[in-house]
């Protein structure tokens, strides 16, 4: 094997870890939910905190890789994500389990956007298209096999051992690195800015703590003064990016239409899907009594379907334009959400299957789209900045979804049966899932029909 596709199985290897590690747990979350004895609204913490871990450090990757080496870096993030594993399959209570999901989140991190970078820079022109096929089966095989293994484990063993599972994979990742990379010279990169990544970070997490505690129904002050805080730090953030002449997040690139229609998709459809898939596996475990493994096969209906739509996507991009691609994203997708709504026995399994599908094609078209026309505005080191704004918002956009959904299916489940609220919820996501049509029109007319 040639040194760049070392590289390459280095990086892929480790892309595969984080995607199997944001999957794979959710079909553990109602056994977790009932061995700590916590709400629904509280078990998504266990993906919250991995995101805000992955959300934190990988604006801070490129300048560590360039003080401690790239090979160093690389095998020291899989050894401590080997650890954060299995100290997570060990945690005794729901705050230790939290605290080390954030760990193994930034462990993670600092793999991927290093990896990316040292593969893509030795796969220049036709052989990127290459490697950027590869990385998007990944993207695919990790939510479409995950859940179903997932959900195996939990069956056959315990809830831990979907995540001690992962310590081989992180010892192979971290071995691979120390074995298969050289030390090479990393150009200087100039300080991050870690004041403006911290207030970021802390107006997400506030946000996120503050709709938890409002759908476990805690609204009260407590919920209240999170939310005011996540208004604050985000208001600190804004003037602090005003004073500051190399800023982490540059407001301004939001003046592009193409890349903030593009933030409005991918929260209306991969983030709600997020909130819709982990509400629907409370749903299928607890009331209709499906087992893990089970609803964790639905994920394969939904990457056929997404995997179809990409394929579709790239053919169909360049002649029918965004717009209507956004279009038929959104109304699959919300489609697919509503059908969910009449499932109420294991005897509707046939609907189960065709929302997935419909989800799954809306899902990959939405997110192969979004991905597509974010950065189109944007050359030289703007592209950069934007590319570092798109995916903070990327990763925001999974623990949005769910604490938005888990809150108003909390707040409804108040009021109305567990059924009809779970049904209510699907509903309401469904037309969550179109509000960006509302922005559809902002779309530049330029450059949608290429030929």
């Amino acid at each position: 094997m040639t040194y760049r596709y070392r590289i390459a199985s280095v990086f892929l290897l480790g892309f595969f870890i984080d995607c199997i590690n944001i999957f794979m747990p959710a079909v553990a979350l109602p056994r977790m939910a009932a061995a700590f004895q916590i709400g629904s609204a509280a078990s998504a913490w266990v993906a919250n905190a991995y995101i805000l871990g992955l959300t934190l450090v990988i604006p801070l990757s490129p300048w560590l890789a360039s003080r401690w080496g790239a090979r160093r870096l690389l095998a020291a993030s899989m050894l401590v994500f080997a650890g954060a594993v299995w100290a997570c399959g060990e945690a005794s209570s729901f705050g230790q389990m939290v605290g080390w999901r954030l760990v193994q989140g930034m462990a993670g991190g600092l793999l991927i956007p290093v990896g990316q970078a040292m593969t893509f820079n030795r796969f220049q022109g036709s052989e990127r298209a290459r490697i950027s096929t590869l990385v998007m089966a990944v993207a695919l095989l990790a939510p479409a096999l995950s859940p179903s293994l997932g959900g195996w484990i939990v069956d056959q063993a315990s809830w831990r051992w979907v995540f001690h599972a992962n310590i081989p994979l992180a010892l192979a990742a971290a071995a691979l690195s120390w074995l298969w990379l050289r030390e090479e010279p990393s150009p200087a990169q100039t300080r991050p800015d870690l004041l403006g990544l911290l207030l970021i970070s802390a107006a997400l997490a506030s946000a996120l703590l503050g709709m938890s505690l409002y759908g476990a129904g805690q609204a009260g002050v407590v919920a209240l003064a999170c939310l005011g805080a996540a208004l604050g730090f985000a208001g600190l953030y804004a003037r602090h990016f005003r004073q500051v002449a190399d800023a982490i997040v540059d407001l301004r690139l939001l003046q592009s239409p193409r890349l903030t229609l593009s933030i409005w998709v991918y929260y209306a459809i991969p983030g709600i899907f997020t909130g819709v898939n982990l509400l629907n596996i409370f749903y299928l475990q607890d009331l209709l009594q499906m087992g893990a493994a089970q609803t964790g096969r639905f994920m394969v209906v939904y990457a056929a379907g997404a995997l179809a739509a990409m394929l579709l996507c790239g053919r169909l991009y360049n002649r029918v334009g965004a717009g209507r691609l956004f279009l038929l994203a959104m109304l699959l997708h919300s489609l697919g959400i509503a059908a969910l709504a009449a499932v109420d026995s294991t005897q509707d399994l046939p609907v189960l299957i065709l929302a997935y599908a419909f989800m799954g094609m809306g899902g990959g078209l939405g997110a192969n789209s979004a991905q597509t026309t974010a950065l189109m505005d944007f050359d030289g080191a703007q592209t950069h900045k934007a590319s570092v704004l798109w995916n903070i918002n990327r990763q925001m956009a999974f623990s949005v979804g769910a604490a938005l959904l888990l809150m108003v299916f909390n707040g409804l489940a108040q009021r109305w049966p567990a059924p009809q609220a779970y049904h209510l919820t699907f509903a309401i996501a469904a037309v969550l899932g179109l509000l960006p049509l509302l922005q559809l029109r902002s779309l530049p007319a330029e450059n949608t029909h290429h030929e």
